[in-house]
């Protein structure tokens, strides 16, 4: 495990900055801020990279409707607990490696992030063009999240039992019909 020094400045992170200007694919300003806290988490539990998980932790912090697509109560708190627990507990064996399930081709040009959360944002974007929306939203970055069986983000809410699939249809329902 690499020691963890909390007070480190932007310009002493050097290359496991996973939050380096311009290595984000580019997104509608409602996924701005969730890109950033999954940045800041990445960083804080000492992770190279934003993965799935780091995404889904801050889209369900900041997005309502995402959220909703969960639904309240008992499940929505123990998958909180999940993600909060990541650095401390279960999410620790994934530090030092990288998400990547195969199944989706390595996207060139977002440093900082996963092939797979590279891939979820991407597919946000293209979730949102299909329904004819000028950004992608919350909800189409919680479906691309859901839709790799591999994902961190996938094996969070499987902890938490919450299943992926019920997860994408609400999403698909809410966002409308694509055609």
């Amino acid at each position: 495990m690499q020691p963890r020094i909390p007070r480190q400045s932007a310009g002493e992170q050097g290359d496991r900055r996973p939050d380096a200007a311009g290595d984000a694919p580019r997104s509608g300003a409602e996924l701005a801020s969730v890109v950033s806290g999954a940045r800041r988490r990445a960083v804080r539990d000492g992770d190279r990279q934003v993965d799935t998980a780091h995404l889904l932790h801050s889209l369900l912090e900041l997005d309502p409707e995402a959220r909703a697509v969960l639904g309240e109560g008992p499940q929505l708190a123990r998958l909180f607990g999940y993600l909060v627990q990541r650095s401390i507990g279960y999410g620790l064996r994934w530090q030092s490696t990288v998400e990547d399930s195969g199944a989706v081709p390595v996207m060139s040009g977002v440093a900082g992030f996963s092939p797979l959360a590279a891939a979820a944002m991407a597919d946000a974007r293209a979730r949102a063009a299909r329904r004819g929306a000028a950004e992608a939203g919350g909800v189409d970055l919680l479906a691309a999240l859901v839709a790799d069986p591999q994902a961190r983000a996938v094996e969070v809410l499987g902890r938490a039992a919450v299943d992926p699939r019920t997860v994408l249809a609400r999403a698909r329902n809410l966002s409308g019909p694509m055609p």
